[in-house]
């Protein structure tokens, strides 16, 4: 069938920005969402041009501009080069437009050393593994034909407890745990537990985890960037997003931010926890990537009736095995295992029997301790390297952050890296679109490579570092 293609040449579009507090872009990109839904603005419409719609609505272009990148990130606009910015046809655009991850490609053909993902090492996994999966194999049983059940998780459950007993979580027990494929799986459960509307709006740290940012916009969900500091996120300006946005979910880590690797002191937790209760906020507090253990605690046992802690073995076991679990605000568990059977029943039998070996066993808990120490001896091969530089890092936390010296940018240090055969993150990929993103590098501990091959990546970046480009503009 032939659809006409209606393009309106000159639209005189200009909306009325006074109902939308706060910045003037997030207002801007608000009203072009409702003028989009409402049909005010047909799909093929054309948008006045950056210049003319900032000297309407008497802004400055660079404003005008942020609001068409969010929105066209949204999927509400496309650009074309040479004609302008149109309202994209609203037929349903499936799935998910970016990648969470890129592939890794690590040796092989490629000759390139992937310091992206903190990769784990082989220290008796494939061992532990083939055992635990043999005597899974002397034990099945008509059991393995059925739906799986959030009620055969108990015990399983209760291993978690006691895997987490090195924290300070407050009152937490089996009933309060969710089991869950992964952290990512994770973040996208506590949205379905929390929450409401048709657009609600999730607060992250202005350099965040991108998969944050990614669950909550498959959720629907406005994402907006909070500032932090060298201690974590400001409460000045988290108290201010709430006022203005009227949030219902914070994303924060606490024991090791990701990318800047801080830790969170307890001051500063008691504020964030008083701020979420003032504005009931639900916390996801995620503890990923944290340490073997921790003396202080955790904004879980600050705040237990509000936060949902995330954790995974993919940092300590293996990333392959896609389990993670979700530690429940007290008196939530059966919410968010009701969330868990509504989206996938209950976890595969394959990897929740294999996990309770791994756990019982006492496998898990030897693994995690070799794991650790392997990536503590590349820490200190890293600190050698570019020590005397500025360097941020934290003991067992497989991961640095690398604010870079006068005269490189984080781009274009990051291309001259892979130039030379090394993969790093740009501060760019832990910001949005519109966001701050400083002069610095993340660089993941890949522990899976041989010690040589990681110490020579290393001395590669410290003779970049030594080299900056003569053209800025590099």
């Amino acid at each position: 069938m032939n659809r006409q293609r209606i393009i309106v040449t000159d639209t005189r579009w200009a909306p009325d920005l006074s109902r939308f507090p706060g910045p003037k872009y997030l207002g801007l990109s608000r009203a072009l969402r409702d003028a989009i839904r409402s049909g005010e603005l047909p799909a093929n419409s054309q948008l006045p041009t950056v210049r003319d719609l900032a000297w309407r609505l008497h802004l400055t272009p660079g404003t005008v501009s942020r609001a068409y990148q969010l929105a066209t990130q949204e999927g509400l606009l496309a650009a074309t080069v040479g004609r302008g910015t149109f309202v994209a046809a609203q037929s349903p655009r499936l799935g998910p437009t970016q990648a969470l991850y890129t592939e890794r490609v690590t040796g092989g053909s490629t000759g390139l050393v992937d310091l992206r993902p903190p990769l784990v090492p082989e220290v008796g996994q494939a061992e532990a593994f083939r055992a635990a999966l043999l005597e899974m194999a002397a034990a099945t049983g008509q059991g393995w034909l059925d739906y799986t059940s959030q009620m055969g998780e108990a015990a399983l459950r209760a291993e978690i407890v006691t895997w987490l007993g090195d924290r300070i979580l407050g009152p937490a027990g089996p009933e309060e745990v969710a089991l869950t494929h992964g952290g990512q799986n994770a973040i996208s459960l506590i949205f379905d537990c929390c929450l409401r509307g048709e657009r609600p709006v999730v607060l992250i740290e202005e350099l965040a985890y991108p998969g944050f940012r990614y669950a909550a916009r498959a959720a629907r969900a406005e994402v907006v960037p909070v500032e932090i500091d060298e201690q974590g996120i400001v409460p000045a300006a988290l108290e201010a997003a709430c006022r203005r946005h009227g949030a219902q979910v914070l994303c924060l880590t606490t024991e090791a931010q990701n990318p800047t690797t801080g830790r969170m002191p307890v001051k500063r937790r008691q504020e964030i926890a008083a701020i979420a209760r003032t504005y009931d906020l639900q916390v996801l507090e995620d503890d990923c990537y944290s340490v073997a253990e921790s003396d202080i605690p955790s904004l879980r046992a600050l705040a237990p009736e509000r936060v949902w802690l995330v954790g995974s073995v993919s940092k300590t076991l293996s990333a392959a095995l896609r389990f993670g679990y979700v530690v429940c605000p007290s008196g939530m568990g059966e919410a968010g295992r009701l969330t868990a059977q509504h989206g996938f029943f209950a976890l595969s039998r394959p990897v929740a029997d294999l996990m309770l070996h791994l756990f019982r066993s006492g496998a898990a808990a030897r693994i995690r301790a070799a794991v650790q120490a392997e990536f503590a001896a590349r820490q200190q091969i890293l600190v050698n390297q570019l020590g005397s530089y500025d360097l941020s890092w934290q003991a067992g936390v497989p991961f640095v952050w690398l604010r870079l010296p006068i005269g490189w940018r984080a781009s274009a240090f990051a291309r001259a890296a892979e130039a030379k055969g090394v993969l790093l993150r740009s501060a760019d990929e832990y910001a949005l679109v519109h966001g701050r993103a400083p002069n610095a590098v993340r660089i993941a501990i890949a522990a899976n490579l041989p010690r040589g091959d990681f110490e020579s990546a290393m001395r590669r970046l410290a003779e970049l570092l030594a080299r900056p480009p003569a053209d800025l503009s590099v």
